[in-house]
């Protein structure tokens, strides 16, 4: 069944749905199927759109990227920044009707903290304990001060849920996940749809205005522009750069962009099981080599149209966190087949698995094309996001291109990639110096202090190289004109609160 014959079959099955006659459904077309629906054990980035709409966290990031209110309405720190206490939101019910308090958030961060499935470890791992020192009060006890903390705690880390179904599906969660937003769970038909209904007791019901939200994961740009423009999608993510003018000129349509804050890369297997057991997972000369024959100018208007900056650091160049003694390079083909000369090849063969949507695809074919100008033999293995990812957790991949939306606080861009415990370490490269550095940095509030650690531990990994960096892409939407009250924000998440279908 091809993509548009089975998103026919799914915006079928929604006509069917018995809905009032007044009601607004929105169907949103994604770049990418979400992986499992578990705050504590995902990690795509089309989760995270999810979980705006279905799982509020105890704070959110505002369109100028400042921590902002949501389950918790305000917090304050000890003195000596070792004790979060944070005062909760009164009257929050879950979606099975069960009260969010202060125990709810205890549960969940523990859950967070000790599910032997759970990504959010290294996260929290700065938390001693959580403590429900009132019904609505939370007191966080840190076992040494964590700048980072509350960035942490405005994505998937705070994203609260409700303890009853937690304890009662355990690891199976994401089968029926129960959280405290302003929509919750319908149903779920992996690689087809994700279904949501308006939660009529969410404390913030007034200024929600969509009754039923649709996700359906369509990789194909060219397919799912197509069903926007017919009227069967009223929204789409990640809109391919090259279709920004048809959008434009279109007068039903609408667009919205931004600049991203997080990065394009290229995870190499450094030491995740038997396939790292390669000369390009071995020898730093080699990626070094690989970096260097990659003109990241010519991707960003080939592939990108300008829309995209050429990067290699987990920040952007305008980003306050960019280390400026390391520049962008310029390609050199030169320098790179004597790189690989010195490490003893003349050609060197490497198996990339890259996600299979049409934009990631050009851009790895043009990148292919590059690196073979200075010996590199790229072998192209599409799949489906999702499976990249669990390949990438596996260890079954060589080198792999996956992209990071980015987090408002450095930290989230880099510490959990790189540590040697990080919980997104799919490389499973591992440096004590860096550790330190990065450990160091998330101690200190003092913003200097903060930079010089993170300067420091960049020059390490741009000579090491377990992640190439390849440039930071803009967030690019497009909807129908009767969508309205849609903000775009830097973080790439589609907030529904306000958002109108006329």
């Amino acid at each position: 069944m091809t993509r548009f014959l089975r998103l026919t079959t799914a915006l079928a099955f929604g006509a069917l749905c018995a809905l009032p006659v007044t009601a607004a459904e929105l169907k949103i077309g994604l770049g990418d199927d979400a992986d499992v629906l578990d705050p504590a054990q995902s990690r795509t980035f089309v989760g995270r759109i999810v979980y705006t709409a279905m799982c509020d966290k105890l704070v959110d990031v505002s369109p100028d990227l400042k921590i902002v209110p949501q389950l918790a309405t305000d917090w304050a720190w000890s003195e000596e920044g070792k004790v979060l206490t944070m005062t909760l939101r009164n009257g929050v019910k879950f979606h099975d009707g069960t009260t969010m308090d202060a125990a709810a958030v205890v549960a969940t961060i523990e859950r967070n903290m000790t599910l032997t499935e759970s990504r959010r470890k290294s996260e929290l791992s700065s938390v001693e304990k959580v403590e429900a020192t009132a019904p609505l009060t939370v007191k966080f006890t840190l076992k040494k001060p964590d700048a980072t903390l509350l960035a942490q705690l405005s994505d998937r880390a705070g994203m609260i849920v409700s303890p009853k179904a937690a304890k009662e599906l355990g690891a199976n969660f994401g089968s029926k996940p129960v959280c405290a937003g302003p929509f919750k769970f319908v149903e779920r038909v992996q690689q087809d749809r994700i279904v949501l209904e308006k939660f009529q007791d969410y404390w913030n019901k007034d200024n929600i205005f969509i009754d039923k939200v649709t996700y359906l994961p369509i990789p194909d740009t060219t397919v799912r522009l197509a069903n926007l423009q017919s009227g069967d999608l009223d929204m789409i993510e990640r809109l391919a750069p090259t279709d920004v003018a048809t959008v434009k000129s279109n007068p039903k349509l609408t667009y919205a962009d931004v600049v991203n804050i997080g990065y394009m890369g290229l995870y190499t297997n450094i030491a995740n099981g038997p396939r790292a057991d390669n000369p390009f997972g071995k020898d730093k000369r080699l990626r070094q080599a690989f970096s260097l024959a990659i003109d990241r100018d010519a991707l960003n208007q080939i592939v990108y149209e300008g829309t995209a900056v050429g990067g290699n650091q987990p920040f952007p160049p305008n980003s306050p966190w960019f280390n400026k003694a390391i520049p962008v390079p310029a390609r050199d083909v030169e320098k790179a087949k004597a790189l690989i000369k010195e490490a003893g090849f003349e050609r060197v063969p490497v198996e990339m698995q890259i996600p299979n949507n049409p934009v990631a695809q050009q851009m790895m074919q043009v990148v292919q094309s590059m690196v073979a100008e200075a010996g590199f033999d790229v072998q192209l293995k599409s799949t489906e996001f999702a499976t990249l990812l669990d390949e990438q957790t596996r260890g079954n991949y060589q080198l792999s291109r996956s992209d990071w939306s980015g987090r408002v606080d450095p930290d989230g861009n880099i510490h959990q990639f790189i540590t040697c415990k990080g919980g997104i370490n799919d490389t499973k490269y591992c440096n004590p110096k860096v550790d330190e550095l990065l450990n160091e940095a998330r101690a200190t509030t003092d913003q200097a202090v903060r930079k010089a650690k993170y300067d420091a531990a960049s020059v390490i990994l741009n000579d090491d190289l377990p992640i190439i960096y390849l440039g930071h892409q803009s967030w690019i939407w497009a909807m129908q004109k009767n969508v309205t009250g849609f903000v775009a924000s830097p973080d790439g998440m589609i907030r529904l609160v306000g958002m109108k279908k006329g």
